[in-house]
């Protein structure tokens, strides 16, 4: 993999173009400087970075060209073409258009520093579905200025490095916004579904989970009832600072639509998310029977049998019958 940079001021860099031929990258934090051996620390994405087409690009007379790993000659990796992105933990800013066009993309993972973003970053990525924070959910991060530039479902999570599952995750359904001008030329702005909101539950960079979570009793009739469902599974499958009254309201949801729940994860193939579904015990005889055909129609004999066990281990058990022996 090859980068270009900019150098900036004090020893750090702006990344302008990465060259390889995988479709996964990750960014490391630094790179070595030619001149005076000093690294380079990457604090910032440039404008269009992963763009197919890019715009504006610096004098290439000022750019530094960085061999990461296997020198030789890659194609730029961007558009269609990228899929993964792992941002290092020392990027502070992150330019405008940079993933503009890449419709593929489907995972960003980002560090545990608040972020600057500009506008129209996550333009046309329509297959954008997770944001991965490497940070406890306490901390402050950038993902109320990811989240933000993303208008469709999105799901963030709170991912500490180097362990095994998240310490927490939270779906921002989609939104929409309408803009009219008035006859006295006053723009007049409306929001279609609880996306907005559910993006505003942030302090100073921190998540708020209870204003979060209080939001889901006012109603969500005009959201996605799968992205809903999936609110609630990660709400309940990882209920950081989660209250009681929180717990039943998404529960009673969940319940009522677990085939939308089953029918993603064996889409994915997701078979540990199936197995925590199961673990949280809200489904009856009629959900273990959509299950069981769900699961007969993906032709996903794993996911079967998980479910045929845990519908045997609900089924109610018959009373030993006593027999009295009196002479």
């Amino acid at each position: 993999m090859l980068l270009d940079i900019l150098p900036l001021t004090n020893h750090t860099a702006r990344l302008v173009r990465v060259y390889g031929d995988e479709p996964c990258v990750v960014i490391p934090d630094t790179v070595p400087a030619p001149a005076d051996g000093t690294p380079l620390t990457i604090t910032e994405l440039g404008d269009y970075c992963f763009s197919e087409h890019p715009r504006g690009l610096p004098d290439p007379a000022r750019l530094l060209r960085c061999v990461v790993s296997d020198a030789g000659e890659f194609p730029p990796v961007c558009g269609n073409f990228l899929e993964e992105v792992t941002l290092p933990e020392s990027l502070r800013v992150i330019g405008s258009c940079a993933f503009y066009n890449c419709r593929k993309l489907r995972l960003l993972s980002a560090g545990s520093s608040e972020l600057t973003v500009g506008s129209d970053v996550f333009l046309n990525c329509f297959a954008l579905e997770t944001l991965r924070i490497r940070a406890l959910p306490e901390d402050a991060s950038g993902l109320f200025a990811l989240a933000n530039n993303i208008t469709e479902a999105v799901e963030g999570l709170y991912w500490p490095e180097g362990e095994k599952q998240p310490r927490a995750g939270f779906w921002f359904p989609a939104y929409w916004e309408d803009v009219e001008e008035s006859p006295a030329h006053i723009l007049l702005h409306t929001f279609s579904g609880q996306g907005y909101h559910y993006r505003q539950c942030f302090l100073n960079g921190k998540f708020l989970p209870a204003e979060y979570d209080a939001i889901f009793p006012q109603g969500h009739d005009a959201d996605d009832a799968a992205i809903m469902a999936m609110l609630c599974f990660d709400r309940l499958r990882w209920p950081w600072q989660l209250s009681d009254a929180a717990r039943t309201a998404y529960r009673e949801f969940l319940s009522a639509n677990t085939g939308r729940m089953l029918t993603r994860l064996l889409k994915a193939q997701d078979l540990e998310g199936i197995k925590a579904l199961l673990a949280l015990d809200v489904m009856g005889p009629e959900a273990f029977a959509e299950g069981a055909a769900l699961a007969a129609k993906a032709d996903n004999a794993s996911a079967a049998a998980l479910l045929a066990d845990a519908e045997y281990s609900h089924r109610p058990k018959p009373k030993k019958k006593r027999y009295d022996f009196d002479f």
